[in-house]
């Protein structure tokens, strides 16, 4: 065997062996192969007293990869390592070069694409493992080690909390903080005075050239009363407008859109990405049919670019064809390879269809999209706007209507553009309102965070890697320091706790500014600007005494007894706090393990259609409510949107109400008044 090329996925291999050829032999090593042992001080697997020295053992399951993989070095006359292109993967390049005992002929190769050019062409540009990128990947992993044990011990002996971490902890204090932004906020009235004319709405927004607030009903019916019949126009102005295209996608702001347009989280959408990514059977050929999915850059390639504008100009006209847009460089990004896109113009969603299931297709529709209208030209919009003048009191009207689609042309389902058409009203001077209205208001909290919204405040703030988004978003779901209600994040009773216990002992670290300088530090290691070791040992030395001073000092939450007696050991019994929230169980834990099994009090909300029983609230397996009869299994009836209990006067099914309120036939999808 001449040339063995190791990847971390399998799904990968079996194409790229075809791109290279008979003499080469590709295998993957199933992702990491080894991670930090569990010895030493505190289980770190670290010597904290030896400049930080890691020790690595076998991940689980992964002995006999590693044996399989040395006999495969050995055999081969040159090694090259093809791990994904960022911190990470070059991580797991030195780990195969370690564990495995190559110490000569070998070669780092990375590609952003799994498409036969870039293949080829990234195997005459092999290069050397670059050990800045390691030490900077290894520091983090260090870094976590350290933080994840340290804390996560203090809090399960403190609080009954599962774990805390360096970038999951600041990710949960942001929810916890807006959750205290909204309780404590306190709605103000306001009120808005609308003329309403025969073919359009105006809004006063002016009086005597200063822009007036209206505090309470009387103030408004002060306006209303001192408004004259006659409105006059004082200025019609309309301008035609540039409406910029987007920018291609990144890790963040595919997981944000996929969430948005997809209603897919974000470990979904990473899933799905890897999957297109890595490889599709299209019938001729296993190609990947987007680029690499973890990526902070907004590049595009110039003959990605060339290609798509042949593209374009051949679809839709030489109008259609845009220019390259230029990223934005921000301090916090990496900008190692291109942006996420697809492979290929022309292989349109359409012709891919019936190789994709409907989650990848509707993934790949989006990030196709996005790569052709990146490279498509601006939008044309025409805004128009009428000013009118009523005893001093300036009213406005603002419209808009699409006069060129642009990138709209493919990416207008994702982007709402509704066209606001005014009336033509040159010639008129004076207007008079069919009716001048008041609306009274209330200024509303900050929103709750979903998963969309923390991801792009977790990278407006510089927290976190695009890789880490959607693991920070599950973690905090799996141990039980969110819900999900209406798609966005609440803090459990233990996600306050958790997070107040470590404001009192470690707010110099777990919070914003900490957290993003060090993930600067992180790149300063990677461009080689600073010492790892001296990071490590700044970072331990300020954090350390600080844990050992909580262990000491910081005060255990006592368990609130419930007033109950264990039945099995006499024992009191309290309440604790789990992974799906609280429960109640035995004082005497762990040498009693009774837990209290609660009946959950059942609302009837109707009889059901179709048998003796009754409709109730129940939750799917994924924490969804559905509507469903308590004779399950025997009975399946079942809906979404809960039932009125009344019947469809056209075909007798059962009337629904969804959670805005409005009814509608559970079969016929007829709305009701």
């Amino acid at each position: 065997m001449k040339n063995l090329v190791i990847v971390e996925s399998p799904s990968k291999s079996k194409t790229i062996e075809k791109y290279l050829g008979s003499n080469y032999k590709v295998v993957a090593s199933m992702g990491h192969i080894r991670d930090l042992a569990t010895t030493g001080k505190f289980g770190l697997g670290v010597d904290v007293d030896n400049n930080f020295e890691p020790t690595y053992i076998p991940m689980k399951g992964k002995k006999k990869v590693i044996s399989d993989l040395k006999k495969l070095v050995s055999d081969a006359d040159k090694i090259y390592l093809a791990t994904d292109p960022d911190r990470e993967g070059e991580a797991i390049s030195w780990h195969l070069k370690d564990a495995l005992k190559i110490n000569k002929n070998y070669e780092r190769v990375t590609f952003n694409e799994i498409t036969k050019d870039v293949i080829l062409e990234s195997f005459n540009a092999a290069r050397d493992i670059d050990m800045n990128l390691v030490k900077s990947q290894e520091t983090r992993r260090i870094l976590d080690r350290i933080i994840g044990f340290r804390l996560s011990k203090l809090m399960q002996s403190k609080t009954g909390g599962k774990s805390a971490g360096r970038v999951q902890s600041v990710a949960l204090k942001l929810i916890v903080d807006r959750e205290r932004e909204i309780e404590s906020f306190n709605p103000e009235e306001y009120w808005t005075i609308t003329a309403k004319f025969a073919d359009f709405e105006a809004d006063l927004e002016k009086y005597k050239d200063k822009k007036i607030e209206l505090k309470t009903e009387s103030e408004a019916d002060e306006v209303l009363n001192n408004l004259l019949p006659d409105f006059h126009i004082v200025g019609i102005e309309a301008k035609e407008k540039q409406k910029n295209g987007v920018m291609p996608f990144k890790t963040s702001t595919l997981q944000q859109t996929a969430a948005n347009k997809l209603s897919f989280p974000s470990s979904k959408t990473m899933r799905i990405a890897q999957k297109l990514y890595e490889g599709i059977d299209i019938g001729s050929e296993t190609v990947g049919l987007i680029t690499y999915m973890r990526t902070d850059s907004e590049r595009i390639s110039p003959q990605f670019a060339a290609e798509t504008f042949k593209y374009i100009k051949e679809t839709y006209g030489e109008k259609y064809v845009g220019k390259m847009k230029t990223q934005k460089k921000n301090d916090n990004m990496q900008d190692a390879h291109e942006g996420i896109r697809v492979t290929s113009a022309y292989r349109t969603p359409d012709s891919m269809k019936k190789h994709l299931t409907n989650d990848e297709y509707k993934l790949y529709k989006l990030i196709y999209a996005r790569s052709i209208a990146c490279l498509m030209a601006n939008a044309i919009v025409k805004a128009t706007s009428i000013s009118l003048l009523n005893n001093n009191y300036l009213f406005k009207a603002n419209g808009s209507i699409l006069v060129f689609d642009g990138y709209l042309k493919i990416y207008g389902e994702y982007e709402q553009n509704e066209d606001v058409i005014l009336p033509n009203l040159e010639g008129k001077t004076i207007l008079q309102s069919e009716e001048n209205c008041k609306e009274q208001h209330f200024t509303k909290p900050p929103a709750r965070y979903t998963e969309s919204s923390l991801i792009k405040e977790l990278e407006r703030l510089g927290i976190g890697r695009p890789s880490t988004y959607a693991t920070i978003m599950e973690t905090i779901k799996d141990r039980g320091y969110v819900t999900i209600e209406e798609k966005k994040f609440v803090p459990t009773k233990i996600g306050v706790e958790t997070t107040d216990k470590l404001q009192e002992g470690f707010s110099d670290i777990v919070n914003v500014k900490y957290t993003a300088n060090m993930e600067k530090e992180l790149d300063e290691i990677a461009d080689n600007k600073i010492d790892n070791v001296k990071v490590l040992r700044e970072f331990y030395d300020k954090f350390e005494p600080l844990v050992e001073d909580a262990f000491k000092h910081m005060e255990k939450k006592a368990a609130e007894e419930t007033g109950e007696i264990c039945p099995e050991c006499g024992s009191s019994l309290v309440l604790r706090n789990g992974r799906y929230g609280e429960f109640v169980a035995c004082s005497n834990y762990p040498d009693c393990k009774y837990i209290k099994k609660e009946t959950p009090e059942v609302e009837i909300i109707c009889d059901c259609p179709n048998c003796n029983g009754h409709i109730i609230q129940r939750k799917s397996h994924k924490g969804k409510i559905f509507y469903g009869c308590d004779n399950y299994p025997k009975c399946k009836t079942a809906f979404w949107d809960k039932p009125t209990g009344e019947k469809c006067p056209e075909c007798g099914e059962s009337i629904v109400e969804n959670k805005k309120g409005k009814k509608y036939c559970s079969s016929c999808n007829k709305e009701l008044e």
